[in-house]
């Protein structure tokens, strides 16, 4: 297996844990915040999705969905390139809301279908090329990817988790 195919391996896992954490809620359900400072599943899945459209949109040199599409309509958010949720206030947590888990699952699938379709054509020379200057050392495309992936992972989990404790109440 090479490279390229273990990405697109490991980035298809993350789809079906994204629709088990969403599928079949309700607003309620998926604005429900354990307490004022916590987050809900449709800020954390708007977050994972926003984070990978925004890092692998600049590593590939492309414009992101969020940015050429009606997604920041239909979420009623700034279409700003930059808006991803890294650093939210609580304030900002409760603005991210979604009316139904096919909002957040539609645009985390366009986000999806776009990265499987890049990591797919990478080669593993590719990895090496630094696509982030502001740390030292300086954050490769290989790097990148990784931190995404695990980024995605964790906030999946942690959507789960609210999605156990709602589903309980």
């Amino acid at each position: 297996m090479n490279t390229a195919k273990l990405l697109v391996e490991a980035y298809g896992r993350l789809r079906p844990l994204v629709h088990g954490a969403a599928e079949g809620l309700g607003e309620d359900e998926l604005v429900f915040r354990v307490d004022g400072e916590a987050n809900s599943i449709a800020w954390l899945i708007w977050h994972l999705s926003r984070v990978q459209d925004h890092h692998l949109a600049q590593a590939a040199a492309r414009e992101q969905i969020w940015t050429s599409s009606e997604w920041p309509e239909r979420f009623g958010l700034p279409a700003q390139s930059e808006l991803t949720g890294y650093g939210d206030s609580a304030d900002q947590v409760a603005l991210v809301r979604a009316e139904s888990a096919e909002l957040l699952t539609g645009y985390y699938d366009a986000v999806h279908e776009r990265t499987i379709e890049y990591l797919g054509s990478l080669s593993d020379t590719d990895l090496d090329r630094v696509v982030d200057t502001s740390y030292d050392p300086p954050v490769t495309l290989g790097v990148r990817l990784v931190s995404v992936l695990g980024d995605d992972l964790q906030h999946i989990g942690q959507a789960a988790f609210i999605r156990g404790i709602t589903e309980r109440r």
